[in-house]
């Protein structure tokens, strides 16, 4: 939608006198497209037709409210009520069903809504704003020391799923679910679940929102633990404590100055079956992570700059070497060119699958996104049968047809007598006031 302004209403509404201009920005490019188009990926989807309309046309209020466009309602109903676009069907037809006052009403009502909405959130003006709060957050986990002990590393894995997601949701807010998470980490759903507590317990996530029905997931806001705010100094996360921050990256076996887990390079790696709890695990990601085609490191460098104990880096060493991911010259390590990529470490698909059939773990990810789907239809089947079991109650009618005369509402029936019969499917037999016997 161009920048307009709105000069009077519809000829249907009457003649009325002409609005004020107001100067307004467009929508956004994925605002416009669902106005125009229609909900045509489903990403607004509801229990039904009517829930999917009023799903979309509330982010359609909410598109309208950001800052710096702020549309009145004079503009909301001309789109949606007065133009024929496919955003605006559930409107039009609420219209045809309930009169124009009552649209109009209903729409104002849910533009104030949205602008409440917009204005308790936290101000980002554009996408970069919130990209840079999420590289923010990003940072203070890649300075920190994470052991393998003590479930840290299904902690960092968490994180890393996380930032993923925050950066696909354009902020720190996002939703996901316990069995999506559970195949971004590459590990079981209690795995995931026990991270989740105490990554809540630490302060890197407050919980928003508990998922409900089948298409709503917990919403979840990620953030920086109040502990690490004031200094940003790295700390040693999980086991471990009280081991000097010093780590590093690269540089030749040298020991760099400051210590950096590449997030991005591990997040590529660790959903992987060659990365497996039984194959080569977190640990071995973040030791690919850390080295480079052409610098080599050493134990020693790599103990530094991974925080890990050195007979856990000698082991991990010795099968990534078996593998071919990674090249050993004259005590030194290097990143296999295979692995290579022009900026940071790049998977081969192939060669990680070797890798995978080499440890068994050939097929584990698969499996777990099986058993995750049957899980999945599982629960959906059993809230359709809750439901169901809900209609049938509130169908029951105790009281038989016949006992109660619709037209005078007299007792036909001697049993019932005394019975209380205003509803039928759920009669009660009064009582006194005093005694609480019957009366």
């Amino acid at each position: 939608m161009t920048s307009q302004s709105v000069q009077e209403r519809s000829p249907a509404r009457g003649g009325r006198r002409a609005l004020p201009v107001w100067e307004r920005r467009g929508l956004s490019a994925r605002m416009r497209r669902l106005l125009l188009e229609g909900d045509v990926t489903g990403r607004y989807g509801g229990s039904s037709d009517s829930d999917a309309g009023y799903r979309l046309t509330m982010a359609l209020a909410v598109g309208c409210s950001q800052p710096g466009r702020a549309w009145i309602p004079a503009d909301f109903f001309q789109v949606l009520l007065y133009t024929p676009t496919a955003g605006g069907a559930w409107a039009r037809h609420l219209r045809e069903r309930k009169g124009t006052d009552y649209a109009e009403a209903k729409l104002a009502a849910m533009l104030d809504k949205a602008r409440r909405l917009v204005a308790g959130a936290p101000v980002i003006t554009c996408r970069q704003d919130a990209l840079e709060a999420i590289e923010a957050v990003r940072q203070v986990v890649e300075e920190q020391q994470w052991s393998a002990a003590g479930g840290a590393g299904s902690d960092l894995k968490n994180l890393i799923a996380r930032l993923m997601l925050c950066e696909l949701a354009g902020g720190l807010e996002h939703t996901a679910s316990v069995r999506q998470l559970a195949e971004a980490m590459g590990c079981a759903r209690a795995t995931v679940e026990a991270s989740n507590r105490r990554l809540v317990e630490d302060g890197w996530l407050v919980l928003l929102r508990s998922g409900s029905g089948k298409l709503h997931g917990s919403m979840w806001r990620l953030k920086v633990p109040d502990r690490l705010r004031p200094h940003g100094a790295a700390q040693t996360h999980g086991a471990g404590v009280g081991r000097s921050p010093t780590a590093g990256y690269r540089g030749a076996g040298t020991v760099p100055a400051a210590h950096s887990t590449d997030t991005r390079a591990i997040g590529s790696l660790m959903h992987h079956d060659a990365f497996h709890h039984h194959g080569h695990g977190l640990s071995g990601a973040r030791i690919l992570a850390c080295l480079d085609p052409l610098d080599g490191l050493d134990v020693r460098a790599l103990r530094e700059a991974t925080g890990l104990h050195r007979s856990t880096i000698q082991r991990r060493l010795a099968r990534l070497v078996a593998d071919g991911l990674v090249a050993e010259l004259e005590g030194r390590y290097y990143l296999a060119s295979a692995l290579a990529g022009p900026a940071r470490l790049h998977p081969e698909e192939e060669l990680l699958n070797d890798s995978a059939r080499r440890r068994a773990t050939r097929g584990r990810g698969r499996a777990r996104r099986e058993r995750h789907q049957v899980e999945r239809a599982r629960y959906q089947r059993w809230l359709e049968e809750r439901q169901r079991r809900r209609n049938c109650r509130r169908a029951l009618v105790l009281v038989p047809e016949g006992v109660v005369d619709p037209a005078t509402g007299e007792v036909h029936d001697e049993r019932w007598r005394g019975w209380d019969l205003s509803d039928t499917r759920h009669p009660t037999f009064p009582y006194t006031p005093t005694t609480g016997q019957v009366a």
